[in-house]
């Protein structure tokens, strides 16, 4: 196989947005969420993300990394505000609009009336969900992390309302992505469709994986 090998200072000296390019890319798949948040006065923001991850079931706790604040940030200002805000899973039907929002429009416009999505407000719940979405997460703000060593920020919330398609949801508690026809994203802006290659049992100790059906049961296997 013929590699190429880069070094830091290869990687350094790359013109910006190859490197921004290269660098998103390594870490392969990511999924692609939307955040929905108001400020105090209630003007509505959208913002696309990639870099959602679980950090805990118990507290259900999720993150997310924003970028510097050295520019204006309407989603960091809008959660320090609120302290609350939600995760919009992107499907196949308005990814594009959902990459519109990456934009960087002034604070008074909403990337909601921008994108043509829908703002969908749930049982007091202040921040905006999106109603074409198919997975929706409503969160309160645990704590705000700053990372030193480049300006971010890690944004931590537990989770308060989830709404999904009731199809969705096994018996076992595993959400069936593939019926939901949701994102992924590699880089800055290559969208992808995914397919299931199948689910595995739980891995104990010299005890063999084996296959499950999609609710989590084991395959009869002849021997």
């Amino acid at each position: 196989m013929d590699n190429i090998r880069l070094s830091s200072c290869d990687i350094q000296t790359m013109e910006k947005r190859q490197k921004v390019q290269l660098i998103n890319s390594l870490p392969g798949f990511k999924s692609a969420n939307l955040i929905g948040t108001t400020d105090k006065d209630g003007n509505e923001n959208l913002a696309i993300v990639s870099s959602v991850i679980h950090l805990g079931s118990s507290p259900a706790l999720l993150g997310f990394i924003l970028r510097p604040d050295t520019v204006e940030r309407h989603t960091y200002t809008n959660i320090q505000q609120t302290e609350q805000y939600t995760i919009n899973a992107v499907s196949e039907e308005f990814y594009q609009r959902a990459h519109q929002t990456s934009a960087r429009y002034p604070k008074e416009v909403s990337e909601f009336n921008e994108t043509g999505l829908t703002p969908f407000y749930d049982n007091h719940f202040d921040a905006p969900f999106v109603l074409e979405s198919p997975i929706k997460i409503g969160l309160r703000l645990v704590e705000i992390i700053p990372i030193r060593s480049n300006g971010t920020h890690m944004i931590i919330g537990e989770i308060e309302r989830v709404i999904l398609p009731k199809y969705a949801l096994r018996k076992d508690g595993y959400i069936n992505i593939e019926s939901l026809d949701l994102m992924t994203l590699s880089g800055l802006d290559n969208y992808h469709v995914t397919q299931s290659v199948g689910r595995l049992s739980y891995a104990k100790p010299e005890k063999p994986i084996v296959p499950l059906d999609i609710d989590g049961n084991t395959f009869f296997i002849k021997e």
